[in-house]
């Protein structure tokens, strides 16, 4: 497949739905549709996606999806809407395998069996039924019943929706009613509204679908889009940082020197289709026997890697870039994949390659670090982001740069590339997207980099509580050597061993209102998981390896983040303080982790 043909696309800015004036509240009206989109270089097929978009501006569908912005305490008020309909009313399968055997939303067990497990006598096929949906601000601090909690997930309002099914998930009805006494609007069939109080720092958030058991396949639909909260007393005036970003009303063609790009691998078939595994085999060749005879499901795969690089929902994009200071926002939206990201002079150097510039990281997932670090490469786990500028100044025009990828093409255990582990593939995998400097058409009057100074940062206080924590998997219990069967989160006993847990178990997470806890988070896997908690920005505090002194966060998480590295054999410490009552989750954020019982809900208060 041909690289570096295709412009890199820039997401333009959601269009707002009417009113919002009266009531001081910018409102959004958001479907999730499917259609064509050219992902692949346009001498290749179109490939068949879910995007979400505004119902009254069907030009606006997209992968990824066009960027909310939001002010700083102005609320967002999003309508919701689940339209994986054809054309006739009737629902859209998914495009991709979906195992009925997890704990999952499960539609066909009706009121009483929803959100379950359920039982079969014999292997079944994927599910084939409407699809749940609910979408999850990653980043944002709200009330519950905003979050996009997976149990509150709805299928589309379709005319076929088969009798007997739940049409709604085990948290919907109770979500919906306080939402229409708290703010007086109603959900209904198909959709739900959700909304944002906006008063959080300045930041780079996303939002992404968050349904029970079935997010790293809506997500890799294409289910994802930026969400920018700009001012407030942690953000910078304009003129400060690189830009414009995107505004409403821009007209074809402007430039953007502050340019968010969302990072993802996909797998593809030969006619433009996306490919997802359709068996377990897919992972470790294991080819049963399934159900009745094991405990091992036939369709879920522990992890999963595509073989090509998609940013902004094009393969390998090529980027026009003025020599001046640019703010791009990274976010690692794969399921499984990490990124170690570098800019080189030659796409396929040697790994690790030089890097040619480096990295000025200004902030992370909880808005503005205390002072900017300069970084030649980035370390970025899936959902984390990075706020950074790259200077371009010194280039002359003509020169052509590349965004490579050193992580590995499989679960990372840390360590450093060529060392510990193979780096990706400098053929596919190994490449991102491509840079190439052209005349400056504008002087750069924006702060240099030696002069910045960000917005103050004031750490949180003192803890009342420390919760010891546990990451864990388990192989198959009928099947010697096979696995894993399902990745679980959970607690350790006063002897220090893990007591693992499902999702269904009783809630053992639960901060008093106000409390500020730190969370040790023991991994005793193999691999390096990205933990998120829903509703709060943390601190990393430090980490510790057995046998050895904690070392303290990097010098790039030393402001507040929502998702962080737990590495493997090691204690992760979290601090955070619980300002909001509810019941929330938090769980890895590689994907299909998340969809196979590393998930637990939590409650504040």
């Amino acid at each position: 497949m041909d690289k570096y043909v295709t412009p890199l696309v820039v997401p333009p800015v959601m269009p707002q739905a009417g009113g919002g004036i009266a009531d001081r509240i910018d409102h959004y009206v958001i479907g999730v549709r499917q259609f064509q989109q050219q992902v692949l270089p346009s001498s290749l097929p179109t490939t068949t996606v879910w995007g979400y978009g505004s119902t009254l501006h069907p030009r606006s569908f997209h992968y990824p999806a066009f960027t909310i912005e939001a002010r700083f305490g102005k609320p967002v008020r999003v309508r919701w809407m689940n339209q994986l309909l054809d054309r006739k009313g009737r629902y859209r399968p998914h495009l991709l395998p979906l195992d009925p055997t997890l704990h999952w939303a499960n539609p066909p067990g009706g009121a009483s069996a929803r959100d379950s497990r359920p039982g079969f006598r014999s292997t079944p096929g994927p599910y084939s039924g409407p699809v749940p949906i609910v979408t999850h601000l990653h980043g944002g601090r709200n009330t519950e019943e905003s979050d996009g909690y997976t149990e509150a997930w709805y299928l589309p309002n379709a005319v076929d929706v088969p009798a007997g099914y739940a049409e709604v998930g085990s948290f919907y009805e109770k979500f919906r009613d306080k939402f229409e006494d708290r703010f007086g609007d109603s959900w209904g069939r198909g959709y739900a509204v959700f909304q944002y109080a906006n008063a959080e720092r300045a930041s780079t958030f996303w939002f992404h679908d968050h349904a029970l058991g079935v997010t790293r396949l809506n997500v890799y639909a294409g289910l994802a889009g930026f969400y920018l909260l700009r001012g407030g007393p942690a953000d910078l005036p304009d003129g400060v940082l690189p830009g414009p970003a995107p505004r409403a009303g821009d007209p074809p063609g402007r430039k953007y020197y502050e340019i968010p790009l969302a990072i993802q691998d996909r797998s593809f078939h030969v006619d433009g289709s996306l490919f997802y595994p359709a068996g377990r085999a897919a992972f470790d060749g294991f080819r049963g026997p399934y159900i009745p005879d094991s405990d091992i499901t036939p369709i879920w795969n522990p992890e999963f890697f595509g073989n090509t690089m998609v940013t902004n929902g094009r393969t390998w994009p090529v980027l026009q870039v003025e020599p001046r200071r640019y703010r791009f926002r990274l976010l690692n939206g794969c399921n499984s994949r990490y990124l170690i990201l570098k800019i080189v002079t030659r796409a396929l150097a040697r790994r690790p390659a030089a890097p040619a510039l480096p990295f000025w990281q200004i902030g992370s997932e909880g808005g503005f670090l205390p002072a900017p670090v300069r970084r030649d490469q980035v370390l970025i786990a899936p959902a984390e982001r990075a706020d950074v500028i790259v200077d371009f100044a010194s280039l002359p025009v003509g020169t052509e740069l590349y965004l490579i990828n050193e992580a590995p093409d499989k679960a990372f255990q840390g360590g450093e590339a060529s060392t510990d582990f193979s780096p990706a593939d400098p053929a596919t995998t190994g490449q991102v997207m491509k840079l190439v400097i052209e005349a400056l058409t504008t002087t750069d009057t924006t702060v240099p980099l030696s002069q910045l100074s960000l917005p103050s940062f004031e750490p949180l206080g003192k803890a009342s509580r420390i919760r010891r924590l546990s990451l864990s998997e388990q192989n198959s219990a009928s099947l010697p050597h096979i696995g894993p069967r399902q990745m679980l989160l959970g607690t350790l006993d006063r002897n220090g061993a893990a007591v693992p847990m499902r999702w269904d178990d009783p809630v053992t997470e639960n901060p008093a209102l106000g409390a500020t806890e730190i969370w040790e988070i023991h991994n005793l896997t193999k691999d390096a998981h990205p933990i998120h908690i829903h509703e709060v920005q943390f601190q990393v505090l430090d980490r510790q390896q057995a046998n050895h002194a904690a070392r303290p966060a990097e010098p790039w998480e030393s402001g507040f983040k929502d998702t962080a590295i737990a590495y493997p054999g090691g204690v992760t410490r979290l601090k955070a303080t619980f300002d909001r009552a509810g019941r929330y989750v938090w769980h890895c954020h590689m994907l299909e982790h998340e969809d196979n019982e590393m998930m637990r809900p939590y409650t504040v208060g």
